[in-house]
């Protein structure tokens, strides 16, 4: 099979090369198309990922072109990990929304609604020229906002499934507390892209014995220092948040902490500096340490799975594959529209993704699942149709905005600094 990889000359892509000749049984990818338009940093990443699929023995050839429609031609599966404006626009969201005392942050608040607005014309338009080179092609979007990029693609009538590595990471510090294969552990995760909450760990699969309780019993100090939340706030919650949940739960000292640091985005592009070195060494020929401190673990392993998955034959009628992923909801929470974008578990198959039924949501997550819905639903409108009027809007019905005041400084700012790529601006 052919896959692409828009946005190949990532930083992030030899993790995903390691997990495709790691995992071959699972994927056999006999092609392998990175597109970038940055065609330094390509040939650099390319190099090194031919370099570790030839110390495995993998036969798969791989290709690298700034040219997307000739790189996604005849693709299976087309996975995004693209990067509007890069670290420099990453460094803008990360910092200007701390001038009106909210959280900086890429992907949550004023800053994450900048890369949406960044983002969202940009993958639309790569999806439609995937559509006429690869009509059959699955696109799988690690792009992020992911919720807001794939419910982008779906109402667009993409074949499209969104996908984080948040529910593989929690799998895998699971398994690994509790001393068991990550595989025989399934999470009741429940929510948003970078909102949910682990309701149940179950054992052996969906039907298994929850062994979340004797999780937080025996392990709440660990999970919590992991988040960084407070013991106590897992004891009383008895689940287990996402670590974005902290710029809700802990807004304030987020803010103040913010202040007084570099930026994650600054920290990110001196790393990224530090790997491009080390891709450029021809003996190099697996991935580095120093990338697992980038960011993005078991993206590849979350991502092969999510490719073999779409790509079998079996559908999602005959049981397929259970995964954690972006898709409609479809009834799943009955206080959302069909429409919205969860992050739950589903089976995964060649004819899509069916969100299996979750437990029920207590109205403290309910509440800022709908809260936040509502602000995603502002947040596509303004990606889709521009105007500073939604933009506003989108920022004042954010939770962790709120405030007119709050609202009316960053809409300035937000389009100050993002001019350049907002082309109703």
């Amino acid at each position: 099979m052919k896959l692409a990889v828009v946005g190949g000359g990532s930083t992030y892509t030899p993790e995903l090369i390691d997990g495709f000749a790691r995992l071959r049984d699972t994927l056999p990818v006999r092609e392998l198309v990175l597109i970038d338009p940055a065609a330094e940093r390509l040939e650099l990443v390319g190099g090194l990922a031919r370099r570790i699929l030839a110390r495995q023995g993998h036969p798969a050839r791989v290709s690298t072109t700034a040219d997307l429609d000739a790189g996604v031609e005849d693709a299976d599966a087309v996975l995004l990990q693209l990067r509007v404006g890069g670290q420099a626009a990453r460094q803008q969201d990360e910092t200007w929304p701390l001038e009106c005392g909210c959280v900086g942050q890429e992907t949550t608040g004023a800053g994450g609604l900048a890369k949406a607005l960044r983002t969202v014309p940009v993958v639309l338009d790569i999806a439609e020229r995937v559509r006429r080179a690869a009509p059959d092609a699955w696109i799988i979007d690690f792009t992020n906002p992911v919720g807001i990029v794939t419910r982008a693609l779906l109402q667009a009538g993409h074949k499209a499934v969104g996908l984080c590595n948040v529910a593989i990471g929690l799998q895998r510090k699971f398994a690994a507390l509790l001393d068991v294969p990550p595989e025989r552990l399934h999470l009741d995760h429940v929510g948003l892209n970078h909102l949910t909450w682990e309701l149940g760990v179950r054992l052996g699969g969906p039907d298994g014995k929850d062994v979340l309780p004797e999780l937080l019993a025996e392990h709440t100090a660990a999970i919590a220092d992991d988040l960084r939340l407070p013991h106590a706030v897992l004891d009383r919650l008895g689940v287990v948040p996402s670590y974005y949940l902290r710029y809700y739960y802990a807004h304030d000292e987020v803010v103040r902490e913010l202040d007084n640091k570099p930026s994650r985005a600054a920290e990110v592009a001196a790393m990224e500096r530090q790997l491009l070195a080390l891709y450029a060494d021809p003996a190099l020929d697996e991935k580095p340490g120093l990338l697992a401190r980038r960011g993005g673990a078991f993206y590849s392993e979350a991502a092969v799975a999510l490719a073999a998955a779409l790509l079998r034959t079996a559908s999602v009628q005959e049981g397929g594959d259970v995964q954690v992923v972006n898709a409609y909801n479809n009834g799943t929470l009955p206080f959302l529209a069909d429409d919205a974008v969860i992050e739950v578990p589903a089976v995964v198959g060649a004819t899509g993704v069916r969100p299996l039924p979750v437990p029920d949501l207590d109205p403290l997550y309910a509440g800022l699942i709908s809260g936040v819905t509502a602000y995603e639903d502002l947040a596509l409108a303004a990606a889709l149709h521009g105007g500073r009027d939604r933009v506003f809007k989108a920022l004042l019905a954010h939770p962790l905005i709120g405030q007119y005041e709050y609202a009316e400084r960053l809409t300035d700012r937000l389009i100050a600094h993002n001019r350049e790529h907002l082309a109703w601006a």
